[in-house]
């Protein structure tokens, strides 16, 4: 069964330091939007998917946090799955993604980053 977390289980994961890979699984388009600061963007639908997160991390053992647009969006929920599938030993999602964030009143990175796509 995947993990879920809310905005601000997340955000108090970030305050301590905590070791763990925040994950965008929107498209490059919606990233370059808005994002969560510290996030990597890695499409959902990618072919590759689980191997870039993995990359990324460094292996399949450090902590991972997914998160989408909001509740309804399922590619946060999709990702979590694979990344389990695939042998992936703590992967969260955080459901309420972007929305979520934004109503906590949490800041939100805005224009071109440097991603992974």
């Amino acid at each position: 069964m995947i993990k879920i977390m809310t905005a601000p289980e997340l955000r108090s994961l970030m305050d301590r330091g905590e070791d763990f890979v925040l994950v965008n699984v929107l498209d490059e388009e919606s990233f370059a939007k808005e994002r969560i600061h510290g996030s990597y963007n890695v499409r959902q639908s990618r072919d590759d998917f689980v191997n870039a997160v993995e990359e990324i991390a460094g292996g399949k053992n450090r902590p991972v946090v997914v998160y989408c647009a909001n509740k309804i969006c399922q590619a946060s929920p999709k990702a979590a799955i694979n990344l389990e599938r695939a042998g992936f030993t703590d992967v969260t999602d955080f459901e309420g993604g972007m929305a979520e964030w934004k109503e906590a009143g949490y800041e939100v990175e805005t224009g071109n980053p440097s991603s992974i796509s």
